[in-house]
């Protein structure tokens, strides 16, 4: 299986100013997750920086990686999807008679991940497997403790149930933003966000930081003291 690793590392961002190059324990942040896939790489495996900022550009080739391309600026917005993404790096392998059976996305804002992770994130992928996703479990319980408000402005749970006790509850999870392996085949039908069959990897709490504010940076340093 031969796999496209993609790290999209866009400049602007409002929540963190410059955090993909911010130091981390020392190194840029989006390092860790270079380091990551450089360690996961199979023989004909294919690392991709997708970015618009010259500094990740100046770090990927600290790293000796090659820069296929610079991320046009229209795919850099606020609005552009991690689909539009993911889809214009794909293309652009392709457009030079490279192709990949699979896509392994890795965000730079989440530095935790483990080759352990990444082993049992594989184990997930079988044939039948269009996504395996990293996910973390989550206290928030749309059957308990989740509500939406109706149209006359009043709170309702979000899924209509009878539990009495959060425990009772069936267990949901949320995608902690660090692994998504997917098929290419399955991208190009369906893309990201429609794919059917999706399997899940759990990581911890403290493996599952998405670095998008200043609070998630501190809890991150936190992690790394510790």
């Amino acid at each position: 299986m031969r796999t496209l690793i993609i790290i999209p590392a866009r400049a602007g961002s409002k929540g963190l100013p410059g955090k993909n190059t911010k130091l981390l324990g020392g190194k840029p942040l989006i390092a860790y997750s270079i380091e990551f896939a450089l360690a996961v790489k199979g023989a004909d495996d294919v690392i991709c920086i997708s970015s618009n900022d010259d500094d990740v550009l100046k770090i990927t080739a600290d790293y000796g990686l090659d820069l296929p391309f610079k991320r046009p600026e229209e795919l850099a917005s606020d609005s552009a999807s991690s689909n539009d993404v993911i889809m214009h790096a794909l293309n652009c392998y392709e457009a030079k008679g490279e192709f990949f059976d699979a896509m392994l996305l890795l965000q730079p804002t989440s530095p935790f991940r483990t080759m352990e992770d990444f082993d049992r994130l594989k184990e997930q992928f079988t044939d039948d497997c269009e996504m395996a996703v990293s996910v973390k479990n989550v206290k928030e319980n749309p059957y308990f403790s989740m509500f939406e408000e109706n149209p006359e402005g009043y709170l309702q749970k979000s899924k209509k149930a009878d539990f009495s006790t959060r425990q009772e509850c069936p267990p949901v999870f949320a995608y902690n933003g660090s692994m998504y392996l997917v098929k290419v085949s399955s991208l190009k039908k369906s893309g990201l966000h429609g794919l059917s069959n999706i399997k899940k990897m759990v990581m911890p709490a403290e493996r599952s930081v998405d670095i998008d504010t200043m609070m998630d940076w501190i809890i991150a340093e936190y992690i790394l003291a510790f």
